[in-house]
């Protein structure tokens, strides 16, 4: 019983841990905005709206086929606040201007 017991510690011990490690953290990126660029933005929607755009590829979904048919493609486009290549959510881009703000209120 208590073998069961370790086992089931174990495994959700490992599963917390494989997940926190896939979720980003928010990145330092004062080295790529200054503290004058920073003190532009009026709030973290005029950051997310000034940061740069990207765009990517999602499969069509069946409304999308069935009005353009099979070979329709499908794009979003999203702002990259933390300025590594990639779309970002909304809880990182608000991640990343509270880490900046944090450091340049000070």
């Amino acid at each position: 019983m208590n073998f069961f017991i370790l086992l089931l510690t174990a495994s959700l011990a490992l599963t917390s841990f494989a997940l926190s490690a896939t979720k980003p953290a928010a990145q330092d990126i004062s080295h790529l905005i200054s503290q004058q660029e920073f003190a532009r933005y009026q709030n973290v929607a005029d950051f997310i709206e000034q940061s740069p755009k990207v765009t990517i590829t999602v499969t069509p979904s069946k409304a999308d086929k069935d009005e353009y048919g099979q070979h329709v493609a499908r794009s979003l486009t999203g702002s990259d606040c933390d300025r590594d290549g990639k779309m970002d959510n909304n809880a990182t881009c608000n991640a990343v201007f509270y880490k900046l703000w944090l450091k340049y209120s000070r």
